[in-house]
């Protein structure tokens, strides 16, 4: 039978040695069979009308059960995002959330007109979508203890929350035509991620058990992914000024990080992600359309000369086996999915035998 708290202590001794870059006996291998039952299943905005009604348990009930039926292997552990989309930033800060059809796909509407009529504020209103988090995260926390964790929010902040509220087209030209009040506004959007940050945080009780997020890899203590997706449509000298200042004081405030970079487009700023000390491991993603990330091994290659880890998130067991000698192995964490417990468990002591 599964116990949480078990695993979280075999996770501790694992991920802190993950995060120091060292190796027990294999590297950080966070393997998860998940139980397929369809009754246990929800959309992106089954949890979204669950935290704006306070009708929780519609949701938390379904995680608490697929937690018990799923089998958590290596340094896997059950998790749950209370998250209200990737734009929940912007939402935070006056935008409105608005979903697709398929229900897994949401967005906030510009509404931007003029950076000079915008205070960048937290909306701290009863029912606004901070207020409303915050009381999700509250009552979450205090059902799935002992049971599953929560994640940190998808913090899309700096300048990924300026292009949700405006547009990103509407803001490239703004980027010529006022970067005062643009700098302006992303100065005041900067301010706001300490509380932003912090509700989750403290809500959701993250001191007594650490942090683990969309990302699934423990920390112990505080810990998020960070990113700017509207960085690959702007140049190495435009990020510099507007961009990584506000993720090199995103990462001062963590114990540890991961930085999310996005897309080929997004390769331009790699060298500069690589001069930010507090950047642990960084997570390539290709992109739609581009062939998966152990075609890329010379970017990871590159990442872990640089000293940081690298997050290898969407290779099956047979890949890790056949792809795990190209990489050093106390700077790499696999997360990934398996069939069976069988395959799960093979696959760690595979590792343990031949890393």
């Amino acid at each position: 039978m599964y116990h949480f708290n078990e695993q979280l202590n075999h996770t501790r001794i694992y991920a802190e040695a993950f995060w120091n870059h060292e190796m027990i006996d294999r590297p950080f291998t966070a393997i998860t069979v998940l139980d397929k039952d369809p009754a246990l299943r929800w959309t992106m905005k089954d949890n979204f009308q669950a935290c704006m009604t306070g009708v929780y348990d519609s949701v938390l009930q379904k995680m608490r059960e697929k937690s018990r039926r799923s089998y958590y292997a290596g340094e896997a552990l059950p998790h749950f995002d209370p998250s209200l989309g990737p734009d929940q930033y912007a939402a935070f800060l006056g935008g409105t959330i608005r979903f697709a059809d398929d229900s897994n796909t949401s967005w906030v509407l510009p509404c931007v007109e003029d950076w000079e009529d915008v205070k960048a504020v937290i909306d701290r209103s009863e029912n606004g979508y901070f207020n409303r988090l915050k009381t999700y995260y509250a009552y979450a926390a205090e059902f799935c203890k002992d049971e599953f964790m929560l994640d940190m929010l998808d913090l899309h902040s700096n300048m990924d929350a300026l292009s949700a509220l405006r547009g990103a087209t509407e803001l490239c030209y703004d980027l010529y035509d006022s970067p005062e009040e643009v700098m302006r506004v992303l100065n005041e959007v900067r301010k706001t991620y300490p509380e932003i940050f912090g509700m989750a945080y403290e809500s959701g009780r993250m001191a007594e058990v650490g942090t683990i997020s969309w990302a699934p890899i423990y920390c112990r203590g505080k810990s998020a992914v960070l990113q700017c997706d509207f960085s690959a449509v702007i140049s190495p000298e435009m990020a510099k000024q507007y961009v990584f200042p506000a993720i090199r004081e995103e990462a001062e405030l963590l114990d540890h990080c991961i930085y999310h970079l996005d897309g080929k487009d997004a390769l331009v700023h790699l060298d500069e992600i690589l001069t930010i000390d507090k950047i642990d491991c960084i997570q390539w993603t290709p992109g739609a359309g581009q062939p998966r990330t152990m075609e890329w091994m010379d970017v990871l290659k590159r990442i872990q000369a640089a000293g940081k880890a690298v997050w290898i998130f969407d290779w099956t067991p047979a890949e890790v086996k056949a792809f795990h000698k190209e990489l050093q192995p106390d700077k790499v964490a696999y997360t990934l999915n398996a069939e069976t417990r069988e395959e799960a468990d093979e696959l760690l002591e595979y590792l343990r035998k031949n890393t």
